[in-house]
């Protein structure tokens, strides 16, 4: 069991009256991690340490932020062991998908150092004689970062990396299911030498997180929220933010849809599939959900993608390799079950896999899914995925937008101009052509559409959303004024 403190204006701090709480194994109910349960009041004094810490980290030059950037990426790189030992105690994530997040979170915080002379203006024409209009970008202040479980490491990276990047201070909220593996990343940028109170870190107990974020958001002093997590929970976050007139980035759930035409490389097709929907045991938000298939290649296609996933190695992450570890709750068994029983009670064909009765679930493949199927809307985030086949490209393009969500998808076929055409017309943020529904670059501008949420995180896209423009002019030369 690891024991958590927070970090408060450069310094280890408890919560108000020493409470805690517990983070338990998924797998055998065991203790991974005691931490801090803060209250609002506690997230009120990080905040405050970031407001003061902001008046100084602004003027820092962007030299000295990607110094200190870049010195955080090795610092995370070097603690990648510990990374994916905690990944494994508090969410039963494998060592695979624990290294790939650590790797890549590494680059995001190299791309947000190189972005620090990135963050540039525009001088505009102005119509008054003598007068140099610019439009700059500064800093905003206090960026409340709030990270989910599945992807901790990239994601608690991205909550605050180009945030700082961008001259702002920041209070990163761990996430209730993972807040060893979230401290770990604000250990590797303590030690990078940020100063007292750029970097702040509190955790909360599950039942006082609406309470803890709303302190936070009704702070004066924070200017920016980026949350990632459920559309549900999205939800809530954007009203709070409303109601303090508070801009709000928000990265939210997915039903990626994978499009393959009827002239498809199958064999590449199957590869893309496997990984994007059984990579973390399906839970990433942009994890494929839905396999949309023509039926001329279809039956082709289920037995390749059907025998792949059948050789999935799946264990206990903290027993050996595993591409399928544990699922991070029994309520993910719970959801994923019913939708089995619902999919094959209304006439859908298992082609592999099935109910599981702990959180180790296999790789499950349900063919001939149709719009009355709760999987077919739903969003699994679980290892148990739907093929739905269709006749042509119109039908394809119009069941790939046959959703709320709309953030990642995919689409296979060898005729490029005929793939990309279709890729222009599902209605989604990401897609990739003759690739997987999974994929993400730091520099990439990464974000969705519909219920998917609002704004873009990654290169400068990211500096659009965590700075201010701002107009400022300077008169040159004397002004006339009509009175």
């Amino acid at each position: 069991m690891k024991t958590l403190t927070m970090l408060i204006d450069g310094q280890s701090a408890e919560a108000t009256g020493k409470a805690t709480f517990e983070r338990r194994n998924p797998l055998d109910g065991s203790v991974a991690t005691r931490a801090p349960a803060a209250t609002p009041e506690d997230m009120t004094k990080a905040v405050d340490a970031a407001a003061r810490a902001f008046t100084s980290w602004r003027e820092t030059g962007p030299g000295e932020r990607r110094a200190l950037l870049l010195k955080a990426a090795q610092a995370l790189e070097a603690k990648a062991p510990a990374f994916i030992e905690a990944m494994a105690a508090e969410t039963g994530a494998s060592a695979m998908w624990a290294g790939f997040n650590v790797h890549l979170a590494a680059g995001m915080l190299q791309e947000a150092a190189a972005l620090t002379t990135q963050i540039s203006g525009e001088v505009i024409p102005s119509d008054v004689p003598g007068s140099l209009a610019m439009a700059v970008r500064q800093g905003a202040g206090v960026v409340l970062g709030i990270a989910p479980w599945n992807a901790p490491v990239i994601l608690g990276v991205r909550s605050v990396a180009v945030p700082l990047a961008c001259g702002n201070t920041v209070v990163f909220k761990g996430s209730e299911l993972c807040p060893a593996t979230h401290g770990l990343i604000v250990e590797a940028l303590n030690e990078a030498g940020f100063p007292a109170g750029v970097v702040n870190f509190v955790t909360n107990a599950p039942a006082d997180a609406g309470a803890v974020v709303e302190a936070a958001v009704s702070h004066p002093a924070v200017r920016r929220v980026n949350f990632t997590g459920s559309t549900r929970v999205g939800k809530i976050i954007a009203q709070t933010c409303a109601k303090y007139l508070k801009p709000v980035v928000l990265e939210l759930g997915g039903k990626a849809p994978l499009v393959i035409l009827d002239d498809a490389d199958l064999d590449a097709a199957v590869s893309a599939a496997a990984f994007g929907a059984f990579a973390n045991s399906g839970q990433i938000c942009m994890s494929t959900e839905r396999i949309i298939v023509d039926e001329k290649i279809a039956d082709e296609f289920i037995a390749r993608f059907g025998a792949k996933a059948r050789s999935l190695p799946l264990q206990d992450p903290r027993k050996g390799p595993a591409v399928l570890g544990s699922v991070v709750d029994m309520a993910t068994v719970e959801r994923c079950n019913a939708m089995i029983d619902d999919a094959l009670a209304k006439g859908a064909v298992l082609v592999c896999g099935g109910k599981a009765e702990n959180t180790l679930m296999p790789a499950t493949i349900l063919d001939r899914v149709t719009p009355d199927m709760r999987i077919y809307g739903e969003e699994s985030f679980g290892p148990v995925k739907a093929v739905v086949r269709v006749d042509g490209v119109e039908a394809a393009i119009d069941s790939a937008n046959d959703t709320e969500y709309g953030l990642s998808s995919a689409v296979f076929g060898r005729d490029v101009a005929r793939a990309m055409q279709v890729a222009k017309r599902i209605e989604s943020g990401i897609c990739h052509v003759n690739g997987p529904t999974v994929h993400d670059e730091a520099q990439m501008p990464f974000g969705g559409v519909k219920a998917s949420g609002i704004g873009r995180f990654g290169g400068n896209a990211g500096i659009h959303e965590f700075t201010e423009l701002r107009w400022i002019t300077v008169q040159t030369t004397p002004r006339h004024y009509p009175f």
